[in-house]
């Protein structure tokens, strides 16, 4: 994860998983963890050489050999350039569309603006349904407020498995396929 995003999943209100968006709370250590990991021994890919796991990490950061072993590992598995990647939507952070801050996740959108724009009354385009393939990106709202608190309450890919590219009609004839498997 990059820090900005890090940093949003671990607000101190609500600290939140970076990939399932799940609720963290405080754990204990793993004392038996930390000590297999002092104890274990291994081999650096790069230049060979023996080390325990706990010391791999600085070890790695100063080590050109292995640095090189990872970009090599990087340029064979990568299919096409990282710069194509820009061509799929983000999903996951968004701006506020009053202030320009930028991103929050769908829950933290709905607290900023409930807490900064509640009275704000200017028409504004909802950055959250503009990400979405049925989404129309010039679409402005007349009450901005109301439809944060009505449809966005909850993230999409929380609650349900998201095939972006699928016709809203198919998304919804398997999940009542899937709600009739349940009962």
């Amino acid at each position: 994860f990059c820090t900005p995003c890090l940093q949003e999943c671990l607000k101190p209100k609500k600290p939140v998983c970076g990939v399932c968006r799940s609720t963290l709370s405080p754990g204990s250590r793993a004392l038996d963890l930390e000590k297999q990991i002092e104890t274990t021994e291994t081999t650096c890919n790069g230049c060979n050489k023996k080390m325990y796991l706990s010391k791999m990490r600085s070890h790695a950061a100063s080590c050109s050999k292995y640095q090189n072993y990872i970009m090599e590992g990087v340029k064979a598995v990568t299919k096409e350039p990282f710069h194509n990647t820009r061509n799929f939507p983000n999903r996951f952070t968004f701006p506020c569309p009053y202030c320009s801050e930028k991103n929050f996740d769908q829950e933290g959108l709905v607290e900023h603006c409930k807490t900064l724009h509640s009275m704000d009354a200017k028409q504004v385009v909802c950055p959250i349904c503009a990400s979405m393939p049925w989404g129309d990106p010039n679409y402005r709202s007349a009450n901005f407020m109301e439809h944060l608190q009505r449809r966005h309450r909850f993230s999409y890919d929380t609650f349900v498995v998201c095939d972006y590219d699928a016709d809203e009609d198919d998304m919804m004839a398997q999940v009542l396929m899937r709600s009739l498997r349940d009962k």
